[in-house]
């Protein structure tokens, strides 16, 4: 007999953003998820099952028992099977998945990271506006959430923005890999590639007090906050890798091209014009685009591919991108996770043709991305699936806390470009870092001005293996 959830719907006087947030901090569970989709909010918290897959391995844990077993060939074909021998009605599954699951996608080995780690909630609450439903495994805590709820402050206080990034670190580095891939796509081996850099944040920070106060100043197409398996992480997604609604309509929303928000709307017009005037940025979106309708040719039904919005631009925070949006239809009896291998990773934040530039990104960045450059997804048993680029994000672990932010590089790119694009990238979250413990209302200096550093031959990509 298949598990059924307990629902109850309640009226909220917090905003949703607010309440999820709150939810998260209230200790109720250790593992959870905050997303924030395409209707609101959504808090998933603790694990009624529960899916992380290895290198080498998938565990899988249902009903309390855990197994553990080793897997060949797609790494998504155990996902699916797990998924799709649920003994729980109406489930949705709340995770992510890193990027190197593209490499393990494409038969290459993908290092020793969790490239995907999935959970079904104990307890969801979904938000949209002053309606809340809450579901549970457990009459005890949906008890617990109500009660929760009922205490919450409305308007909660964010405290003061002290904490401080040095967004300059790396930026040697960085242009030395972004001279290399320019080198490399005029030899021919690919024509674009996307290099991140990594960014350390020292002290610990309050990572829920950062993204509400990130949230309310950021336009994201997504945003997250999550705590699974020792691993924090929240952000603000510009854009989606894929979405799959019920009826199998597959989209995906590819963003490349890019200028700074400022505030100023004189010089947010000229910037916006620059960008539509842009070689080089037209060049970038126009070769992504591309790849997006190729791709969702494979599961989709190839007559019913087409770029729906062509080279708009949209508003993400502290820059505005050229964005663009392809559709198409699953066949009868499509996986959704046949669209998600398709498209996976999204070609704005991996480089074209992808193979190739896995080598680059190997070769170049200096660290595995994991989640960086993955997805933050909902899974749901009726087909659907929400799947959003992890861009714009802060991650902890083991003690450890960065930022992380890449650029496309092109044939004709100039590294000193390239590492302001990453700073303005990276402001979009080191404006609202908030220290733990700190107080008082949000606010602090803006970021620093970038150096760039004399450059030196880089080694060749490929020369060095991720370790």
């Amino acid at each position: 007999m298949k598990s059924h959830y307990r629902t109850a719907v309640v009226e909220t006087s917090g905003e949703p953003l607010a309440v999820a947030t709150g939810l998260a901090t209230s200790g109720l569970f250790d593992t959870y998820v905050v997303y924030e989709g395409p209707d609101g909010w959504s808090y998933a918290g603790g694990a009624a099952a529960e899916i992380v897959l290895g290198p080498r391995t998938v565990r899988c844990t249902e009903n309390g028992t855990t197994r553990e077993r080793p897997w060949r060939g797609d790494p998504l074909e155990p996902v699916r099977e797990f998924l799709d021998g649920l003994d729980i009605e109406d489930w949705r599954a709340y995770g992510w998945s890193a990027f190197e699951l593209a490499y393990a996608i494409a038969g290459a080995e993908a290092g020793e990271q969790v490239l995907l780690h999935l959970t079904v909630p104990e307890t969801e609450v979904t938000l949209n506006g002053s309606r809340a439903v809450l579901r549970s495994m457990s009459s005890d805590a949906l008890a617990s959430v109500e009660a929760v709820m009922s205490r919450m402050d409305p308007e909660p206080r964010i405290p003061a923005r002290t904490a401080h990034a040095r967004l300059e670190s790396g930026g040697p580095a960085y242009c030395e890999g972004v001279e290399a891939g320019v080198r490399d796509i005029r030899d021919g081996r690919f024509q674009k590639v996307v290099l991140s850099r990594v960014v350390p944040v020292e002290g610990e920070i309050d990572f829920a007090a950062t993204y509400m106060a990130g949230r309310r100043a950021n336009t994201p197409a997504r945003s997250f906050l999550m705590s699974m398996a020792g691993m924090r992480a929240l952000g603000f997604s510009p854009e989606t890798v894929v979405e799959i609604s019920a009826g199998g309509r597959v989209t995906s929303q590819p963003l490349a091209g890019t200028r700074a928000l400022t505030g100023d709307p004189a010089t947010d017009a000229q910037l916006r014009e620059e960008l539509l005037a842009d070689p080089k940025e037209l060049h970038e979106h126009a070769i992504s685009v591309k790849v997006a309708v190729d791709e969702l040719g494979g599961p989709c039904k190839p007559e019913t591919v087409v770029v729906e919005e062509y080279m708009t631009v949209k508003c993400r925070g502290t820059v505005q991108h050229l964005a663009s949006r392809v559709a198409g239809q699953l066949p009868e009896g499509g996986s959704p996770w046949d669209a998600f291998a398709a498209v996976f990773p999204a070609v704005t934040a991996s480089g074209v043709p992808k193979r190739p530039s896995y080598e680059a990104i190997r070769g170049y960045e200096s660290q595995p991305r994991g989640p960086y450059a993955g997805t933050v997804m909902t899974v749901g048993q009726d087909g659907s699936m929400d799947a959003a680029l992890v861009l714009r994000s802060l991650f902890s672990r083991g003690g450890e806390t960065w930022l992380r932010a890449g650029a496309g590089v092109v044939g004709n790119s100039r590294p000193a470009r390239e590492l302001e694009e990453t700073v303005e990238k990276l402001s979009s979250v080191s404006r609202h870092l908030v220290p733990r413990g700190s107080s008082g209302p949000p606010g602090g200096p803006p970021a620093g001005q970038v150096t760039v550093p004399k450059q030196r031959r880089p080694r060749r990509a490929g020369a060095q293996e991720q370790s």
